[in-house]
């Protein structure tokens, strides 16, 4: 799908925003506390949409630099170990990438938000990072993971293959 360096930039700002988006949605709908309501998440009002859209806008733009510096390496490595392209379903060795790079981002965005949204815009002692965040990991992976499996990933290639349709 990806054949020029411009291209791997172009899907690599794609997706890192439509997970940004999707989390910061997720993450500000429990700030909000939508998820202690009655209907849960279901109960969540449109005003989630545009705040999660201010943050995403810059967390969009860290998990970029995160991909890019180590996360889709990480992720490429994971599936190199566990799939072989030669042999495998490349629908498999995608989705071991995909997994990969959940298993490394997840953590390392969630650290992210630990120290920027807990240490230094809530006040949190900085000895309690550890416990914040394996919390936000707990809280943020299976969202991040299904996130990306089911919305992110196959929405970035499709949005993708509009800018690039040749490259089907």
């Amino acid at each position: 799908m990806i054949q020029t360096k411009t291209q791997g930039i172009v899907f690599g700002i794609i997706m890192s925003y439509a997970m940004a988006y999707g989390m910061e949605i997720y993450n500000i709908a429990i700030k909000m506390g939508f998820h202690l309501q009655t209907g849960g998440l279901s109960s969540m009002t449109n005003a989630v949409f545009g705040e999660a859209f201010k943050e995403a806008l810059y967390m969009g733009l860290l998990v970029f630099l995160f991909s890019t510096l180590w996360g889709n390496r990480l992720g490429a490595k994971f599936a190199a170990r566990y799939s072989d392209p030669a042999k495998d379903s490349p629908y498999f060795c995608q989705l071991l990438r995909q997994g990969g790079t959940v298993a490394v981002m997840c953590p390392t965005m969630s650290l992210v938000a630990s120290l920027l949204f807990n240490i230094l815009l809530s006040g949190a002692n900085l000895g309690d990072l550890p416990a914040i965040w394996v919390g936000t990991v707990l809280k943020n992976f299976p969202m991040a993971f299904f996130w990306n499996f089911f919305a992110a990933s196959p929405f970035s290639r499709w949005l993708f293959l509009k800018f690039f349709p040749q490259n089907r």
